[in-house]
């Protein structure tokens, strides 16, 4: 295999993870929208069940614990926008950097992957237990 090919395949290699991480950022953030909905639905009805029998003050709670999720979700939105900027960013570097540095790139790759055989063969290896 040669090495525009290894670099290409490194680069599109690094686009996929940082694709992945951004998946898995946006997921995260539904995921925590859903929750702050849910438990904002299920306090809204609490406090619509004790409107009754409770002064003003509990009007006063719900218009903050309602504020406090908006702010919440807009604050996990403005988390996973920045998150998916710096992975593409940092996906547009490794390409750069790999198509300026094929060389170097595909050292570091080789370098890396000795690395992980080198984990999971230690991982793999029978312990011993002395007692």
């Amino acid at each position: 295999m040669d090495p525009q090919n290894l670099a290409k395949k490194a680069a599109d290699t690094a686009h996929g993870l940082a694709d992945d991480m951004r998946d898995t950022a946006q997921d995260s953030i539904q995921s925590t929208r859903r929750a702050a909905n849910n438990t904002l639905d299920k306090a809204e009805r609490k406090v619509r069940e004790l409107h009754g029998d409770v002064d003003p003050l509990i009007d006063d709670l719900a218009a903050r614990a309602q504020d406090l999720a908006s702010r919440s979700i807009s604050y996990c939105a403005d988390t996973s926008e920045r998150a998916r900027r710096q992975f593409n960013h940092a996906a547009d570097a490794t390409a750069r950097y790999v198509s300026e540095q094929p060389g170097k790139s595909l050292l570091m790759a080789a370098a890396a992957g000795a690395f992980v055989a080198t984990l999971c063969m230690l991982a793999r290896r029978p312990r011993r237990s002395e007692y």
